[in-house]
Parts: C-alpha cells; structure tokens; sequence
C-alpha cells in the first residue's frame, strides 16, 4: 500500500510534530510541541490518542525533556526523570503501552552514563516509532488471512495509523487484506461519544481510499441480524494474561452481538498492549472521562442542565468472545493463558 498520506507524529528540529485529531475531519492542524509538557496536555487531551501512538508520544516527550535538562549531575538528571515519567504516566491511565515506554525509557536512562543518555534516549524514542510501524505490518501481514476474499468489515473506534506510529493495527489488518486485492466494505461505528470512528476511521480510510459506511453504534445488531457482517476486528488499549481485553466504550456489546450471530471478533494488538502483570480483565484500570463529552455536542448543551453523566472511556471484552488476537508473533487462539505465555517465551 502506498505511504499514508498524512504522519500521526514524528520528531523535528523544531520540535515533536502530532497530528492533532481533535480537528479531524474538518481540519488538518499539526501541533509543534517543544517541550514535554505540551506532549502530556496532548495525551491528556487527546489529540493524539490510541494505545501505540500514547506509547510513542510518552517516548518522545521523555526524550526531549531529557535533551533540555540542564542537570549538571547524573544523579540530578534521573531524579528529574523520574519525575517526569510520572508526569507521564499519571496523564492517563487504561493504555498500557505508555507505562511500556515509560519503563523502557527509564531502563536506558539508568543503563547509560551522562550526558550520553540524552542521545540514547532520543534514539531510542525514534527506534519505538520505527518498531511500532513494523509491527503493524507484521500484524497486517497475519490477520490479512482471517479475511474473506469479499468481506464486509465491522471495527469499533479508531485503530488505524492514527492511533499508532503507522498502519495502524485493527485498521492494518484491513488495509494489508485490502492490498492483496480482497474486496473490502467497512462498516465504521461512529463510537460516542467522542466519535473517534465518525471523525477519525473514517476520515483515515477514504483517505486510504478503502470503501467505508458510516453507522451509528446502535445499529450493529440490526447489521448483524440481516447478514450483512462477515467479521469484526477492533484494537486494545490493554490485554490481561487471560486474553480479557480493554478497548474503547462499547467495544463488549459489539463484542456480544457478534457472539449471538455467530460472526467472528478478532483483537488485533501489539504484544506491548498485553500486561501480563494483571490476570483478568477485572483489574484493567478504567479512566473515567468529563461528562461534558457525553452532555455537550460541541459547545451545545444536548441534556438539561442538572442531568448528570456516566463517562467511562474504556469496557473490557471477557476472552471467551474473542475468536482470536492479532499480534506481531502471528494470531493467538484460545486458551489465551497458553498463548500468551508462548508469545512472550
């Protein structure tokens, strides 16, 4: 597939370059941050959002700040580090891949001398977005397989270059099938209440010229129950050893319709989405968003003032709905436990 047309972040000389998704689909604005904090509101904020791209940002913005610390000492500097990946790590918390980079950016910030590490820690934060992009192909490259030659696709959120360095994972997997000249129809829930998938999938797949219906969330059962679904496949913010997994509100009842009519579910997720640390989904952290996202269209009250609103961004799927998990070592099948544990030998 020809290059993207557009470059979710990247690292300039002026400064951490990141597409800024809460303008999308109307506009195309690039953020220029030229310090970490500006890459923490960003996260914070959203505009760059999805679990690979928070990772890549977190690693970027760690290393800029290290590039500007005027630390005289190493042991100033890690302490002033230190605080910073908490910063980072306390901008939000259901992504396991930011607290992946976070660890792998405090390990070389400990394993190397000063002033060295500055270097060390930009190229290692380039080498994170290098890896992130291959590993999506990768992804792509197995799960184009579970696709039918003529397949109507349904993904929930956004799981595609912009939630990642590039490619893209559940949207990776669709362009590697689309590449290979299956004939592909995406069926995209608009994912409120943010509306990642009205505003972002389907903004990423016209501009990949991938064939994309737009559907509101409440429909997928009606598709479903009329036969016009071949497959789901959606991204993860966070995998438990179990194969329980974190994705975006509303991702579990899509989850549960695909169950009942019998149509396959698929993850597709890098295996730094996976947190072997936590054994079910039960203990996936889950952020609790503003509830001015649910009762606000804009800058327009949509619910009476007063009316309260339940926020939570994230659900988790039970691994008994999953057919299978998607990753860069090939598609995990149940019992997830064994699976998992192989993937990581």
């Amino acid at each position: 597939m020809a290059e993207s047309p557009f470059q979710t972040i990247a690292w300039k000389e002026e400064g951490i370059i990141i597409l800024d998704q809460r303008k999308l689909p109307t506009r195309v604005v690039y953020l220029t941050c030229q310090d970490p904090d500006c890459v923490i509101e960003a996260i914070k904020t959203m505009a760059i959002r999805g679990a690979p791209a928070i990772g890549v940002a977190a690693a970027m913005g760690l290393a800029l700040g290290a590039q500007q610390s005027k630390a005289e000492t190493r042991e100033d500097f890690l302490a002033a580090f230190d605080d910073l990946c908490a910063r980072f790590a306390a901008s939000r918390p259901t992504a396991v891949n930011l607290f992946w980079a976070i660890e792998r950016m405090k390990t070389i910030a400990r394993e190397t001398s000063y002033p060295a590490v500055k270097s060390a820690l930009r190229e290692t934060a380039l080498k994170i977005l290098e890896n992130d992009i291959e590993t999506n192909r990768a992804m792509g490259n197995h799960g184009k397989a579970v696709v039918p030659r003529k397949a109507a696709i349904l993904t929930h959120c956004n799981a595609g270059a912009l939630a990642t360095g590039g490619f893209g994972t559940a949207l990776g997997v669709i362009y590697a099938a689309f590449e290979e000249g299956k004939e592909i129809q995406v069926y995209a829930d608009e994912t409120r209440p943010v509306l990642q998938g009205a505003r972002l999938t389907t903004w990423e797949l016209h501009q990949h010229r991938v064939p994309v219906t737009l559907i509101t969330d409440n429909m997928a059962g009606m598709l479903m129950k009329a036969k016009k679904i071949d497959l789901v496949i959606v991204g993860a913010d966070r995998i438990a050893a179990n194969g329980d997994t974190a994705n975006k509100i509303g991702t579990y009842g899509v989850a549960v319709l695909a169950h009942h009519h019998d149509i396959p579910f698929y993850v597709a997720a890098p295996l730094s989405t996976f947190d072997p640390s936590l054994a079910t989904g039960e203990a996936i952290p889950i952020e609790y968003r503003d509830e001015r996202e649910v009762v606000y269209w804009g800058k327009r009250r949509i619910a009476p003032t007063g009316v309260r609103a339940f926020n939570p961004a994230f659900d988790v799927t039970p691994h008994t709905l999953i057919s299978g998990i998607i990753t860069e070592k090939g598609i995990l099948r149940p019992p997830y436990r064994e699976s998992i544990t192989r993937a990581f030998a």
